[in-house]
């Protein structure tokens, strides 16, 4: 049978069948929501660690960048300095072949400025260089970092493989099992399970009767309506909160 027959099909459905079709899939869910209990926080660890070192990646990446640059600017300096320091003796030499005061003057004048350019690229060589050493420091401590999340990051994946791998076959039986069961229920209905399971903390939308109280949120259901709801002849919700009931027993009449 089709899922487009089984459509069809659930139309016709009373409302007892309809109810133990909504339990059934709840049994399933339960199951389901077991195993993805068992895996806990770890595919948001792993993807959080993931994330940790895509973040540290990029980080390396331009400070090995940034160091780059700022050698490329050392070099430029130290050229510019050596270029400055030959103009210093090229001008001083020709001081000693001046013909008058203001020929020695200017060239005084290019000397000093030449000079000013060698204090300058010493100083901004000596800067460039600092920078480099603090961001070695900070690349080092990122590589540091990156090499400890790696190492967490393969643990957790070995983990999360492991607890899948022992799982996997369950899983894929009662996602099957929850595909069939799921194409019984009309539409409207299966919204509205779906809705209470997003809505309520332990993901429970159709609860038997327990102890006289609802089986989501433990409240009493007054004695009347507990009969109503053994009976079966209509969908019956919690009136504290909202969860749809049934009558513990529905699976085997």
């Amino acid at each position: 049978m089709t899922s487009k027959d089984k459509k069809v099909e659930n139309v016709g459905q009373s409302v007892k069948e309809k109810l133990k079709t909504l339990y059934k899939l709840q049994l399933i869910d339960i199951e389901i929501d077991r195993i993805k209990t068992l895996r806990g926080e770890l595919p948001l660890e792993v993807r959080d660690l993931e994330d940790e070192v895509a973040g540290l990646e990029t980080r390396i990446q331009k400070l090995k960048a940034e160091n780059e640059n700022l050698n490329s600017q050392i070099k430029a300096r130290e050229i510019a300095k050596r270029e400055a320091e030959a103009l210093v003796k090229k001008y001083t030499e020709q001081q000693n072949n001046v013909r008058n005061n203001r020929e020695y003057d200017a060239l005084t004048k290019e000397i000093e400025f030449q000079n000013l350019e060698i204090e300058l690229c010493n100083k901004k060589i000596k800067d460039f260089k600092t920078q480099i050493e603090q961001k070695e420091i900070l690349l080092k401590e990122s590589i540091e970092r990156i090499e400890e999340k790696k190492k967490d990051l393969q643990a957790k994946k070995v983990e999360l493989d492991t607890i899948i791998a022992e799982t996997k076959a369950e899983e894929e039986k009662l996602m099957s099992q929850r595909e069939d069961v799921a194409a019984l229920i009309e539409q409207r209905l299966l919204y509205a399970y779906n809705r209470i399971r997003n809505n309520v903390r332990n993901k429970l939308a159709v609860v038997p009767i327990h102890r006289d109280a609802c089986g989501g949120c433990y409240n009493k259901i007054p004695p009347q309506r507990q009969l109503d709801i053994k009976s079966s002849r209509k969908i019956i919700p919690c009136e504290y909160c909202g969860r749809i009931l049934v009558d513990p027993d529905i699976l085997e009449k």
